[in-house]
């Protein structure tokens, strides 16, 4: 379960580390987040699952979906949810940390390129199945996401390069029927832990 407080400032240096639960910081005068499993149909595009939510059935442990205003004073507590569940599953902390800080490239993508009115979300699914970790990030722009080599001097641009190093697979989907935009998506094979 997350724990969602008000007031705190969301400054942090880089991603979480795996080995602690921490609780999802809400930035001062947020309002509006959504943390629980949700039960419902596996996202589609990209590798599918051995063990997706079933229909009408309790939610998956492994299975988070959250949705988060498009404001780059949300990538702490993206981060943080993100550090949380995985803590849950039990990866191995290098792919735990690996797949913080590819959310957080993915989520700092999707605000900076995707987002054009203050009322945008981002929405968040992370499913952990027999196979292993698939992160999704859904915003409400239909332009593609572009891996491009970033000027050695510049202060940006490499964050899809960062999340095609850390992840076995990465792409993009189309968004979920009925809604705009699209789904830009990582993997990372089970290859430890527990579920």
């Amino acid at each position: 379960m997350t724990t969602v407080t008000d007031g705190q400032p969301n400054a942090e240096d880089g991603p979480v580390g795996c080995g602690t639960p921490t609780a999802l910081v809400r930035p001062p005068g947020a309002t509006g987040v959504t943390g629980a499993p949700e039960p419902g149909a596996p996202e589609s595009g990209g590798p599918a699952l051995d063990d997706p939510v079933p229909r009408g059935g309790p939610p998956h442990p492994g299975r988070l979906r959250s949705t988060v205003p498009a404001d780059p004073s949300w990538a702490s507590a993206v981060r943080r949810l993100v550090t949380e569940h995985l803590t849950g599953l039990r990866l191995p902390a290098d792919q735990c940390d690996s797949a913080v800080l590819a959310t957080d490239e993915l989520f700092a993508n999707a605000v900076r390129h995707a987002s054009t009115d203050p009322r945008d979300t981002v929405t968040l699914t992370v499913e952990w199945s027999a196979r292993g970790l698939r992160v999704t990030l859904a915003d409400r722009s239909p332009a593609l996401p572009r891996l491009r080599t970033a000027d050695p001097g510049a202060e940006s641009g490499r964050g899809l390069s960062i999340v095609a190093a850390l992840a076995d697979d990465w792409g993009t989907a189309p968004p979920e029927p009925g809604r705009p935009g699209k789904r830009v998506w990582f993997t990372l094979r089970r290859r430890g832990g527990t579920s």
